[in-house]
């Protein structure tokens, strides 16, 4: 009987992990999707660069402080898609400024192509690994550290050799990020998936945005 229950008890465990992550991905795709339409919206209204300053700290406002209350109930969908909308519209600002740009285009083709291949990379090797990254919290939380103090560092300094380091550090440290929320939502340690959507979804954003700093500094 015990034994029974026990293999009850994992085989509803793993039907739960499942159900979780088949949601953050159907989400994720849904927000990716509306993100790129905001952006577009974005893109044929000529919003201006500051607008992706102003998106960014709209959207951290709510995924800090509104986002985590609202993932326990329906809401939480509307919060998420608002978020990521934002953060659309502002990208829209900075892919009109890559757009006229000789190689704009090519720049931003590559950097989406390149975030695409690291985030189902490292998803499916998540998913297929053996390996619990969940460990590697601690060093990407350390690591976020270092770079948030090297950008403040460097709004001062203004080394272009330091800002390809930094979003270079920062592409490593969403790709961390992507192996540990995977992680996380396999093992069953993360339940919520609305709150698992929202931070692949930060960890791809700023894969691509990065990605565009380093393939624009390097056709300069």
């Amino acid at each position: 009987m015990a034994n029974q229950y026990s293999v009850s008890r994992g085989f509803d465990r793993a039907l739960e992990t499942n159900k979780v992550l088949k949601k953050s991905y159907l989400l994720l795709a849904a927000t990716l999707g509306f993100s790129a339409l905001t952006a577009m919206l974005s893109m044929a209204l000529a919003m201006p660069p500051w607008v992706y300053l102003v998106s960014i700290i709209g959207a951290m406002i709510l995924g800090m402080f509104v986002l985590p209350k609202a993932a326990q109930s329906a809401s939480g969908i509307g919060i998420i898609f608002l978020i990521t909308g934002l953060l659309g519209f502002g990208l829209g600002s900075i892919l009109s400024m890559y757009l006229a740009l000789a190689n704009g285009p090519q720049i931003i083709a590559t950097a989406f192509a390149g975030t695409a291949l690291i985030f189902l990379g490292l998803s499916g090797y998540a998913l297929v690994s053996k390996t619990d990254f969940s460990f590697m919290g601690g060093f990407l939380f350390a690591g976020m550290l270092v770079v948030i103090a090297a950008m403040l560092a460097n709004i001062f300094l203004n080394i272009p050799a330091l800002s390809l380091a930094i979003s270079g550090a920062i592409i490593l440290i969403m790709s961390g990020f992507i192996l540990f929320d995977t992680s996380r939502i396999k093992n069953g340690e993360e339940t919520n998936y609305i709150m698992a959507t929202f931070g692949i979804y930060l960890s791809i954003f700023n894969i691509f945005v990065n990605l565009l700093v380093i393939l624009g500094i390097m056709d300069e």
